[in-house]
């Protein structure tokens, strides 16, 4: 990283605070979910495209943010950094590593040479490796599906399952759609603002609570979704360029919130933005799980401890 970045991210580390703010709030993540369950192609299994599959999801979507109580305290502090990652800190390690644990230790690698910043990932935020790991949970919970139909065996169990783990990878994924969950300037700039954004601690959940709630229709996000199922490549490096893409919408929200895009009934500016980062939600959800279908159907490598 070049000296003026690294310059640039210092300047800022008085935002190297815990997020606690909840990505869309009920209303958007309900909406994300269930949107992206109903753009479900037909060669998925009808029972994670029926009505009850949909009303599930839908009730799923904001599932982690009901584990982010004070009565339970250790699960809060587990999961809290699973819902953002700040991707001006997360690249001072480089190229960030595909598992979880190799990331951890690449914060703390990096924390030799940025000894006035706290590179941990409760700071940093683990948002992509939840999301990946939930991804592959689904996949595997699908793969077993496959075999259990094949040999002609109860499967309601396995459906439950593949529902809720479609659900809970939805919150993440939805996550990752928010601009403000991808960055340091997650709740009023900080560091030097020579445009003038605000500073106060209000934008996050005006934008996608209070907006979003008051102002935005599944009706009107649904048409903005992407027509065309994808199956992704390298989920994890897709997952990457999708939350890049997120993180280069940063400042505009700021400078939609500077015009008063955000307040009551807002503008209309405001609110394709929410539309449009909603519609990116869901679609990249419903591709996932539909990679995660399609990629359910390769077979297992064969183990050495086969007979």
């Amino acid at each position: 990283m070049g000296s003026v970045r690294v310059a640039a991210a210092v300047a800022l580390l008085p935002v190297m605070l815990v997020q606690q703010s909840v990505a869309w709030g009920r209303d958007g993540h309900m909406m994300i979910n269930r949107l992206a369950g109903a753009a479900l192609p037909s060669d998925v299994p009808e029972f994670l495209r029926s009505k009850q599959a949909l009303d599930a999801l839908e009730y799923y979507g904001p599932e982690p943010d009901r584990w982010k109580s004070p009565l339970e305290p250790e699960l809060n502090a587990a999961g809290s950094p699973e819902h953002y990652i700040d991707l001006e800190w997360a690249d001072l390690v480089g190229e960030l590593p595909r598992r979880r644990y190799d990331y951890v230790r690449a914060l703390e690698f990096a924390q030799k040479s940025h000894l006035d910043l706290a590179l941990t990932p409760e700071k940093v935020g683990l948002q992509p490796y939840v999301t990946v790991e939930v991804w592959e949970r689904l996949k595997s919970a699908m793969r077993d599906y496959r075999k259990l139909k094949e040999d002609h065996k109860d499967t309601k169990p396995s459906e439950c399952e593949i529902v809720f783990l479609a659900g809970w990878l939805g919150h993440y994924v939805a996550d990752g759609s928010q601009p403000l969950h991808t960055t340091i300037q997650y709740n009023g700039w900080t560091g030097p603002n020579p445009k003038g954004y605000t500073t106060e601690h209000r934008i996050h959940a005006l934008f996608e609570s209070t907006f979003v709630s008051a102002n935005v229709k599944p009706e009107e996000v649904a048409p903005l979704i992407a027509e065309k199922p994808v199956v992704l490549g390298d989920v994890f490096t897709d997952y990457m360029a999708y939350l890049r893409h997120t993180n280069s919408l940063v400042e505009k929200t700021y400078q939609l919130e500077k015009a008063g895009a955000f307040v009551g009934a807002g503008t209309s500016e405001g609110k394709a933005f929410a539309e449009e980062r909603l519609a990116a939600g869901a679609t990249e959800l419903r591709d996932m799980i539909y990679s995660a279908w399609v990629k359910s159907a390769e077979l297992l490598p064969s183990s050495k401890y086969e007979n």
